[in-house]
């Protein structure tokens, strides 16, 4: 297909939109590789479309030393999200939070657990949380105490996973429709985590996966009011030039309005989506020095 000529706004849909999820599976990459490598990144050609590094919140004193040993200006901190995985205990968070909160080498731009009877202790440590949720009831309960605690002034946002775990089934479109309509519905800002290695919906390597073009087509319609079964349909489309005008056709203010909502996502292959944007001209065409 031929390369889209872009828009004057797809700089800012496409804005540190991916986080480096590297350390965790299936990537698992060695803390001190991660580290490094993200430092690269973050200083490579794709350094615009790159969020946080996302590390377990029990090696804080691990990044903190890889961070200071590292020779680059001090006064470019590394950005970290500290991850407790749903089930785990807090106790390490907070802990870690506490270690980095004076540490000028590393910045901490997020926590991450799952929601349960304690996450709000994660409200309480002075950076933004997110919380993952689950499906149907407990999905429900869990975005209806995220929704109460963001109407308390909390920097809360939802998470939901896209891709397959050993524990969690991959969810089809149909239950990523069901959050994305639910989220919207409350007025919640979400992320993502798992799965949207590639930017259109498809089986890759004999396994669907989720496309990053339809969650954004998706969740811009979800907050022009279309509901559950529509954003289904949407999540299912594979004719990327169909997506990619979809995408190139929104303005400024829903640029903005979509960002806000949907703030980004995690990914252990942070390259995998962002050189398939650049193949179909959604970034600009990166040179390196």
């Amino acid at each position: 297909m031929s390369r889209s000529t872009g828009s004057p706004h797809q700089a800012r849909l496409f804005d540190h939109l991916v986080d480096d999820a590297a350390v965790f599976p299936p990537g698992l990459a060695p803390t001190d590789v991660a580290v490094r490598e993200h430092l690269g990144l973050r200083d490579g050609p794709y350094a615009a479309g790159l969020g946080p590094l996302l590390v377990p919140a029990s090696a804080a004193a691990e990044v903190a030393a890889l961070a200071e040993a590292d020779p680059r200006p001090a006064d470019r901190p590394l950005r970290v999200g500290l991850i407790v995985r749903p089930g785990g205990s807090l106790g390490p968070l907070v802990d870690g939070v506490e270690l980095l909160r004076d540490r000028p080498s590393v910045d901490v731009a997020s926590v991450e657990v799952g929601w349960s009877e304690e996450w709000r202790r994660a409200v309480g440590l002075g950076v933004p949380a997110v919380v993952e949720v689950g499906l149907a009831a407990k999905q429900e309960s869990a975005l209806d105490d995220i929704a109460r605690a963001v109407d308390s002034g909390a920097d809360v946002r939802a998470k939901f996973r896209t891709g397959a775990t050993p524990t969690w089934a991959w969810p089809d479109e149909n239950a990523l429709a069901g959050f994305l309509d639910a989220t919207v519905l409350r007025g919640l800002a979400f992320k993502l985590t798992g799965g949207l290695h590639h930017v259109v919906r498809g089986d890759y390597g004999g396994e669907p996966m989720h496309g990053l073009l339809n969650v954004l087509v998706a969740t811009d319609e979800a907050l022009d009011g279309a509901e559950a079964g529509d954003l289904a349909t949407l999540l299912s489309i594979t004719d990327v030039e169909h997506l990619v005008g979809r995408v190139t056709a929104l303005d400024g203010e829903h640029v903005d309005r979509l960002r806000a909502s949907f703030t980004g996502f995690g990914c252990c292959g942070v390259l995998d989506p962002l050189t398939e944007l650049e193949a179909l001209g959604l970034i600009p065409e990166r040179t390196t020095a």
